[in-house]
């Protein structure tokens, strides 16, 4: 039977087994793709540890296999679906899991893999890189304009520097000091984190900020919010919609389609944006995996590779 790593109820890592499952069949709208790398991302364990998106209701059944982004090559092809064919190379986000051999895909959130890129590279542009395009481009900044981007040595924060860079903007990008070269590798102006946050940005950008991508919540968002004259150039993908508009900005409006993944994909080719995957795992060291990025430490993304 196809082997996949998920978690068996609420908890830490103990909480972690890899299990036998059906083969899935897709339903109408949807994709069967056998996986040839799936992304490893921070929601990933935050959800295995109880935390709930915002909407959701319930108690999952058990278990759930981890992982919300894959790419790898199309199986079957459900009832409904157009544009797509046994043989396929895509990439796209995940109906219930990607940590596995097969994943179901729908369509509507599914894009082909361009000739020259890699299913490692491509695993990791639907989450991270998607929700880095749509915090830059729901800013709607001018070429020019400086940006503030918190978290800026994450896996969202790495793509955001690149994607707000290829579209002209200048940017401020915060992240703990061990990861200051990585940052300003990425063509940003690193401010470390921590404690009187907004003194250290406003001495490093003296000519202000107009715009405010926040990954990380808590204090950091209220500290960055004051960098602002118009609050309404403040967007998080850090901070529940309740605490950002109390700061007068927005939760980030994620577009979930297949135009956003194909965009992306064209600015790889490009060169405007590298996905910078800096470690892979085979399916056998999901939890190792979990690991590099659970200890918060994690440069950029981390991969679990797949079949063949």
């Amino acid at each position: 039977m196809p082997k996949a790593y998920a978690y068996t109820r609420y908890g830490g890592p103990g909480a972690e087994a890899f299990i036998d499952v059906d083969r899935p069949a897709p339903g109408r709208g949807e994709l069967l793709v056998a996986v040839r790398a799936a992304g490893v991302n921070p929601i990933d364990w935050k959800l295995r540890s109880g935390f709930r998106r915002p909407g959701d209701t319930g108690t999952p059944e058990f278990p759930v296999v981890f992982g919300s982004e894959a790419a790898g090559v199309v199986e079957e092809v459900g009832e409904g679906v157009t544009g797509f064919a046994i043989g396929d190379a895509v990439f796209g986000n995940t109906v219930a899991g990607g940590y596995a051999e097969y994943a179901v895909l729908p369509a509507s959130v599914t894009a082909q893999v361009p000739d020259g890129l890699s299913f490692t590279d491509a695993a990791v542009l639907p989450v991270a890189a998607a929700t880095a395009y749509d915090g830059i481009r729901g800013l709607d900044l001018p070429a020019g304009a400086t940006v503030l981007i918190t978290g800026a040595g994450g896996g969202v924060g790495v793509a955001a520097v690149q994607l707000a860079r290829a579209f002209g903007l200048s940017v401020v990008g915060t992240a703990g000091e061990g990861k200051k070269d990585f940052v300003e590798g990425l063509g940003a102006v690193h401010v470390p984190s921590g404690p009187d946050l907004a003194a250290r940005v406003r001495a490093a950008a003296p000519g202000g900020i107009d715009g405010v991508y926040d990954l990380v919540g808590g204090d950091v968002l209220t500290e960055a919010a004051t960098l602002l004259a118009d609050r309404s150039k403040l967007i998080s993908a850090g901070a529940s919609p309740q605490d950002v508009e109390r700061l007068g900005g927005s939760r980030v409006v994620r577009a979930r389609t297949a135009a956003v993944l194909d965009e992306v994909a064209r600015l790889v080719e490009r060169g405007d944006l590298d996905p910078r995957v800096t470690e892979t795992f085979p399916l056998e060291r999901a939890g190792a995996a979990l690991r590099a990025v659970e200890g918060g430490h994690a440069r950029g993304k981390i991969v679990i590779e797949v079949g063949a």
